[in-house]
């Protein structure tokens, strides 16, 4: 019984995966298809849950759908343009990606049938592999995490900085802005002569 539930559950979870990877190329509004991106990212942890790699489901379910989508919909919705209806988001080389996406799809499946899988080994997971690798991550490998989380802040301030339109700015970064040109042209002046 509990096998027959847990194939139920793996099928359930895998068509939720692909319905959702389907909607992500296939509808025409770009901010559907990033929703349906988390209803992908949400299949996918399910089916790290089935696989009883719950780190591994709430890594996903934190990082791809928490942060990364996130990221991606601040960045189409800052870029207004993206958002709009008329906008055509089809190329005219489908002819061309249909018959590679099935012959890849076909060849992936022909190696994944033909591979001899090593089997799961009957005893249980270690309880602490878990606490282990939160320790490595919290010890060994702290510096990385802070500088890629440096890092990530940068570049979303950066990216609202970029997009904020100029007509919204504050006066003061007006001034600046006009006392940089201004600097640029005495230089330019000050070369020449």
């Amino acid at each position: 019984m509990d096998q027959t539930l847990a194939y139920i559950a793996f099928f359930a979870l895998a068509g939720l995966t692909l319905l959702g990877a389907v909607a992500v190329v296939t509808l025409k509004n770009l901010f559907r298809s990033a929703l349906a991106l988390v209803v992908a990212f949400i299949g996918v942890a399910g089916i790290y849950f089935l696989l009883q790699a719950e780190f591994l489901a709430v890594v996903q379910i934190l990082i791809y759908v928490g942060a990364i989508t996130v990221l991606i919909l601040f960045a189409i919705m800052l870029t207004r343009r993206l958002m709009e209806q008329g906008l055509f988001q089809l190329s005219g080389k489908w002819w061309l990606a249909a018959p590679l996406s099935l012959g890849l799809f076909a060849l992936i499946g022909l190696v994944a049938w033909s591979t001899a899988w090593p089997q799961r080994p009957k005893e249980a997971l270690p309880s602490d592999a878990v606490a282990a690798l939160g320790q490595q991550l919290m010890t060994t490998y702290l510096l990385p995490f802070e500088i890629a989380s440096v890092l990530l802040l940068v570049a979303l301030v950066g990216a609202i900085v970029v997009a904020w339109p100029v007509k919204d700015r504050l006066p003061e970064t007006e001034e600046l802005q006009k006392k940089i040109e201004e600097a640029k042209a005495r230089l330019e002046e000050e070369s020449h002569k």
